[in-house]
């Protein structure tokens, strides 16, 4: 066989390949969901891209192209204790991967949901989803604690949460995102800020009474959020706080942000969001 008669083979073959079917949003949206939150268990300090999304479980969430929200940033190295099980449950027994399913890890989780509808300004709505929709297939309302790292002999956790922001037909998106004290996370306000999910952009730094906050007003070259404030607690608490206006290609996008970026800033200074 020659090399022409080896190039027709190959693109008879691949004429006769049939294309998978398109991925339902509801379906990606499901396993990003699970995927973010169980991939972020890579601390930043080991690279610049990870996931939790968290994240999130919550806690992932991932846009109309495809894209997972997936943490990640610079810090000092820390040796996470990897020899030992995880965590232990509410029923005794180590748990069967990063998640809380119960428990009081599970509940701060369920508290930082709660918060983060509570945030939400006046002329916007935080719907939530059918009680009979299963948990992998809500979008609109979505939580998770994950355990991170053993640094020290101490566990280390992290908790998401997304909310729908909607108003009228279109919908966006708030998601807040805690980080326990012992994080490797950066201190600098700006580059704690682009240390979130990996995401780059214009970053500014708003002061919030005595608080010095991370604020990216515009992403570089990345469409998951539009805005996104970072702040390190003195007890070393992390918060995140993002906003978008797209929450998933099913519905238009919210013609302006829910919050000002002063308003962004003074969210994560807020004092509930500071779990301990």
């Amino acid at each position: 066989m020659n090399e022409e008669e080896l190039r027709e083979g190959l693109r008879s073959e691949m004429a006769g390949v049939t294309p998978p079917p398109p991925l339902s949003t509801t379906a990606a949206l499901g396993a990003a969901r699970r995927a973010h939150f169980r991939r972020r268990a890579v601390w930043a300090s080991l690279g610049s891209a990870v996931v939790v999304l968290a994240v999130t479980g919550f806690a992932a969430v991932a846009t109309p192209d495809g894209h997972v929200y997936e943490p990640a940033g610079r810090g000092p190295l820390v040796a996470p204790d990897t020899k030992k099980p995880w965590p232990t449950g509410p029923n005794g027994q180590p748990q069967e991967d990063r998640t809380a399913r119960a428990g009081s890890k599970y509940d701060q989780g369920a508290h930082l949901l709660s918060e983060a509808v509570s945030v939400v300004p006046a002329g916007f709505s935080a719907p939530e989803d059918p009680p009979s929709l299963p948990a992998e297939q809500r979008t609109s309302r979505t939580h998770q604690a994950q355990f991170e790292a053993r640094v020290d002999g101490v566990d280390v956790w992290s908790y998401s949460s997304s909310v729908a922001v909607t108003q009228h037909a279109a919908a966006g998106r708030l998601i807040v995102e805690v980080h326990d004290a012992g994080n490797p996370m950066p201190t600098e306000p700006c580059e704690l800020a682009r240390a979130f999910w990996g995401m780059r952009g214009d970053c500014q730094v708003e002061t919030v009474g005595a608080a010095r906050v991370g604020v990216v007003v515009r992403p570089d070259g990345d469409d998951r959020l539009d805005q996104w404030s970072a702040y390190r607690h003195p007890d070393g608490v992390v918060v995140f706080v993002a906003q978008g206006v797209r929450l998933d290609e099913s519905r238009p996008a919210l013609t302006k942000l829910p919050f000002s970026v002063p308003q962004l800033a003074a969210l994560a200074v807020d004092e509930r969001f500071h779990l301990k």
